[in-house]
Parts: C-alpha cells; structure tokens; sequence
C-alpha cells in the first residue's frame, strides 16, 4: 500500500539527552517468581553472576549505556559501610516484609567490583536510594517518620572516596501517590529529597560536578508530584522520575494483542501529556526521565517480553516518550525478569538489546515532526541522525496483513527526498534539497535496517536484521549491525509485522545544523 511520510526538518518538536537508551538493575534474588515462573535467576545487584565478564561486551558496545540500579526492594536495602548497626545479610523471603523480602544489604567488595565494571564499559550510572529508612509503618500502606539519612550519607562519602562516579542519586522507588508496597506522603517526601540535596552539596562541594537529584520513581499521580515539585523549589529536585508498565500484568494473555493495537498503545500519550503539563506549571526547571519501562509489570510476559513481538512496543515507546521531551528511558531490565534485554543465565542478547543498540546508535536527540498518509497500524518518529548529518526515520509496521511503500518528503515545499525516478544531478538539486554544495554519488542512497522476527514467528528469540540473524560472533561479541544501501529512486518497502530504521543522510533538516 503507497504510503507518504512528511517530515518537518525546520522545528526541534522535543529534545531528548545525547545518551537517551538506559536499562535498570534490579535488587530483585532468584526465589523473586511470578505467576509460576521464577525468571531472575542470579541477576539481583548483590549477586549478579558473570556480570564482569559474559556483559561486559554488551555494555561495551553502547559505549556509554546509561544504567539505573534499582527497583522494588531498593527501599528495604542497607549499604555495609560506617556504622551499620547489624549484619550484613542478602534478601530472604520473609512472612510481612515489604513485597514478601527481608530488609538485604549491599557490601563494599560487591560495589567495588560493579563499579570496575562501569569504568571499563564507560556506563553511566545512576543509583536508587533507600527512602524508607528510619521510617515506620503507620496504616496499611502508609509509611511515616523521619528518613534516617546516616546510612546513605556514608555510602555516599564511600562512593566519592574511591573515585566512583554517579551521574544522579534517585530517591525512593514507587512511593509516590498511593504507592505499591509502600507510600510517603508528597510533603514528608518532598522534605527529605530536601535533606539528600544538602547531603550531595556537602559531601561533592570539592568535586567538579554535583550528581543530579531525581525523584520518586513512581507511577505518575498529579496531585503527589504537582505537590513535590512546589514544596522542593528550584535548584533542588533536578530530574522527575516516573515509572510505566503500560502493557498491564505479565499473565494478560492478551499482551501480544495490546502490544499489535496502535490504539492501546497511544492511549498512555494521556500520561506523558499531563506529566509535561504538571512540570510545567508546578517545576520548569526539572527535566524528566523515564526511570523504569519493562512493558509489563510482575517481571514481564512469560515468552513475550523476551521475544521479537515485544520491540514493536519497545521502539514506540522509546519513539513516543521522547516527542514528550522524556530526557532518558530506563529499560526494565539489562538483565533480569522476562524482560530482560539480556539472557538470564547465557548473557545473549534478546531482541530488544538489539532494537536498543540501534536507536543508540542511529536516533540523535532531536526529535523532528512528521505526519503520514498510512494507516494507523504503521507507526512513525523521526529524529535527527545521531553524529551525521540527515535524519532517521524509524517505521514500525504493526500490520499482519499490509506492506507499506514509502515515499518520504520534507515538508519545506514538500520537496521530494525520496525519488521516484533518476534524475540528472543538474536536476536532482531543484527537487531534493541537499545539504552540501553538490550532489556526490553517495547522496542518491539512502541506509536501511530492516528488522523482522525468525521464520516470520512473532514470539522468536531470535530477530533478523536485513534476513541476517543477529547472533553473537564466535569471540562472543555483538555483530557489526550493517545498513543495506539502496538507491533513492527505488521504492522503499516496509514488509508487514517489520520494523525499520531508515537513514536519509541528505535530507533538508536546518533543526538539525
């Protein structure tokens, strides 16, 4: 079916941070199950096996990947620095703890030895912090008190002494609103963020650059976080942090339904709408993250989240969140759970690792508006291209039964980019704008990545990048993700239930000079 994509290349719509892609680390032990299935294996901050060595590749090969350790139990963890005041003891299942855990405890070997890591991978690192410490229990959920900051304070005066560096400490995880396990109220909370604000000032005042602050890494409430950003002010919270699951529980047996249905998927726009509104009005100054995104919640859907299906929501999310100008999306996982990007126990990457590592790699930080005559089900987001010239465009074909001939033009005069027939290069300058002073040969093609599952089946493990298998190389290390180069005049096809990064280095983009 003939399809035309407009792009506007003259207006930033939003802008996201350079290094927008981010995974989590989770606290979550191996006897963490769901619905029957216990998919965490050793994959938990405190005993993460071969992290050092199977992922380090993994990492390595975004250069940087932004990573964000938290999660559930973040709240009930203790770091084994000063005066602890008791053992220091890994997470047990424990009748009336918080998500049905033991309070766990992080030692100094362990985060010496993940801090190695992130320096030889150059990851970017951004950690959780305990909220609830010192705190009491005041009626179901509630929680009340005073945050007892002695704990957290060491910790990170142990992180400044050994030279480790964080980009942003984030307070609490899902405390906000009514909470999940557990909830602070707006006014206490926004207090305490207050208090870690002092504690970074004094503890980096001889440092070159203060992490930011971020919070709540909660699901968004507009009363709660409307109330945090007035009370906290200017200069203190830097970065609003919430939290999506917007496929709905991991055991839906409909997730493969939802994630195909651009009307289910468009409808969490309403959260990103209202979020940037509230920010606007209550906190300009805050930027916004997305701290935490794994699709479906309660680790994922058993042998979807981990297959070639589930980039079709993966992608548009990463697409959708940043036209809402989210600064940075933290994938729920690197590793852990169903959703995790990377195998649990082999470390091989999942097909979303791999549709991650392309828009890394492809989709800079300015996001560019565009428009198409095409169905629905072909979704559409254009960025400027990442490090070159030109702009990207990703097109995710949600269709079981339609393919898609694109046509893609600039909306300055709707001056054709894609051309439906040779021209002489004394012609082609009059209807293609180019950036340069002449038409070189190079600037006739255009780059395509086209990706699809295996065999056509939608809950494969294993995607095909332009039919060729992604699988790693025999030194255990990602394959070279290569475009094929196609001729501006030739049509450009989507195939149904594919999606596809395409890279137009020539096109009329002054928003992206």
């Amino acid at each position: 079916m003939p399809a035309t994509v407009v792009v506007d290349g003259t207006i930033t719509v939003a802008e996201t941070d350079e290094n927008y892609v981010c995974a989590t680390i989770d606290w979550w032990p191996h006897d963490k199950c769901d619905y029957n299935h216990c998919p965490w294996e050793y994959t938990s901050v405190v005993n993460l096996v071969g992290l050092c060595n199977s992922s380090a590749s993994s990492l390595d090969a975004f250069r940087p990947l932004r990573i964000r350790i938290g999660g559930s139990l973040q709240d009930q963890v203790l770091y084994d620095v000063g005066n602890l005041g008791s053992p220091c003891h890994s997470f047990f299942k424990m009748k009336g703890g918080l998500f049905g855990f033991s309070k766990g405890c992080l030692n100094m070997d362990r985060w010496d030895a993940l801090n190695n890591l992130f320096s030889k991978t150059g990851a970017i690192i951004s950690f959780g912090l305990n909220a609830l410490h010192g705190r009491h229990k005041i009626k179901n959920k509630v929680w009340g008190g005073p945050w007892n900051s002695t704990n957290a304070h060491d910790f990170i005066s142990y992180t400044i002494s050994k030279g480790y560096k964080i980009e942003a400490w984030e307070f609490g995880n899902e405390l906000s609103g009514t909470g999940i396990g557990a909830s602070v109220s707006a006014d206490t909370y926004a207090k305490d963020v207050g208090k870690l604000n002092e504690i970074v000032d004094a503890l980096y005042k001889n440092s070159n650059k203060k992490p930011s602050i971020m919070a709540p890494g909660g699901f968004f409430e507009q009363g709660w976080f409307a109330k945090l950003l007035k009370i906290t002010g200017p200069g203190t919270l830097n970065t609003v942090s919430h939290h999506m699951y917007n496929l709905g529980a991991g055991v839906d047996h409909h997730l493969i339904e939802h994630i195909l249905n651009p009307y289910y998927l468009s409808k969490v726009s309403k959260t990103f709408s209202s979020l940037s509104q509230t920010i606007q009005q209550n906190g300009p100054w805050a930027s916004v993250w997305v701290g935490e995104s794994g699709g479906a919640f309660n680790s994922g859907g058993f042998h979807v989240s981990d297959t070639s299906v589930n980039s079709f929501w993966y992608l548009d999310q990463l697409g959708m969140a940043a036209a809402y100008n989210t600064k940075v999306y933290c994938r729920q996982t690197l590793v852990g759970g169903h959703y995790s990007l990377l195998n649990t126990t082999t470390f091989v990457p999942n097909p979303d690792y791999y549709s991650a590592l392309l828009w890394h790699r492809l989709m800079g930080k300015t996001v560019l508006g565009v428009t198409t005559t095409a169905s629905p089900y072909l979704r559409y987001y254009a960025h400027c291209s990442k490090g070159r010239a030109g702009i990207t465009l990703l097109l995710i074909n949600m269709s079981n039964n339609t393919d898609f001939i694109v046509k893609a033009r600039s909306r300055s005069n709707l001056k054709q980019v894609q051309l439906e027939a040779e021209s002489a290069a004394n012609n082609l300058k009059r209807s293609v704008s180019w950036i340069g002073s002449e038409v070189t040969d190079g600037s006739l093609f255009r780059e395509e990545y086209h990706m699809s599952p295996k065999d056509g089946d939608l809950q494969s493990k294993t995607m095909l990048l332009n039919g060729i298998q992604l699988q790693l190389t025999e030194k255990e290390g990602i394959p070279n993700l290569q475009p094929i180069r196609s001729r501006l005049s030739s049509p450009l096809y989507i195939s149904s239930l594919s999606i596809s990064f395409i890279v137009f280095p020539n096109f009329d983009s002054p928003a992206c000079a």
